[in-house]
């Protein structure tokens, strides 16, 4: 049974998620946060809450703050996830930026980069696989180190793959052993992976993105901060360009200048 004071000192810690990270678990979720912050106890091989709370604020233990915010972060993720969303790009959003000799795609809560390389798949089997690499570049980004790195690898397991079918998984998937499968060299030419905070604003890009991809990600954030991601996308986004959310996660009441073309799909007007 957790106690007063581990209580007082997961808020502590849950302060310092929302004010660094933008993460935010409202009381609802306090048992599913304290489920996580569990497994930095077990990994940093930590004794108590108030000890994690110390080496996050007081000592700023940068390994500490890593597997904090990775644990506090990560949400599984898999190939093809949503495919009604995936569906729009594919019908609707590829088609239009075909005239654009070097379209820009941002997954803006990437993971461990299923849905970046989802996106080269859908492209590859679009425009072929020449193609994809000479007009498209996909950048992947997540606050969260660890996933970045698995990203990079481009090694998934069954739970990954679930979804993906059997046809394309044998086009751009090589197996190496124990159930994993790595994607092949070309998508990951067109995958780029970085470590972001989407709360660190303004966003440093010098190039506009002609769609964005931000699903499951602004839950985990509260209203004002939801807002203030959705304008600085906004603002690296090329007029005419797109924003996908996922399909349970409405910004139409955010009063944000994005105008909703149908559930989970964006645009930016010009």
């Amino acid at each position: 049974m957790t106690g007063v004071a581990d209580v007082d000192s997961l808020r502590t810690v849950r302060d310092w998620l929302r004010e660094s990270c933008g993460i935010h678990y409202p009381d609802r979720k306090f048992d599913l946060f304290r489920q996580r912050m569990d497994r930095v106890l077990r990994q940093c091989e930590i004794s108590d809450y108030d000890e994690l709370a110390r080496r996050l604020v007081e000592k700023a233990d940068n390994g500490v703050r890593l597997a904090t915010t990775h644990a506090a972060s990560t949400n599984h993720t898999f190939f093809f996830r949503e495919q009604q969303i995936l569906d729009v790009f594919r019908d609707e959003i590829l088609p239009s930026l075909a005239v654009h000799d070097d379209i820009r795609i941002w997954s803006a809560a990437s993971s461990t980069g299923d849905e970046a390389y989802t996106l080269a798949i859908i492209a590859a089997e679009a425009m072929g696989m020449t193609a994809a690499q000479k007009k498209l570049a996909i950048l992947g980004t997540d606050i969260s180190a660890p996933v970045v790195a698995q990203s990079e690898t481009g090694v998934y397991g069954p739970s990954h793959l679930g979804k993906l079918p059997a046809d394309l998984r044998a086009r751009y998937f090589s197996p190496v052993g124990m159930q994993q499968y790595q994607v092949a060299q070309g998508l990951r030419r067109i995958c780029t992976f970085r470590r972001m905070n989407l709360k660190a604003l303004p966003y440093p890009f010098q190039k506009q993105f002609h769609t964005i991809f931000c699903r499951n990600i602004l839950y985990y954030f509260d209203r004002d901060t939801q807002r203030q991601i959705l304008m600085a996308l906004y603002q690296v986004t090329v007029p005419g360009g797109w924003l996908l959310t996922s399909v349970t996660e409405s910004v139409r009441d955010l009063k944000t200048d994005w105008q909703p073309v149908s559930t989970g799909v964006y645009r930016k007007p010009g």
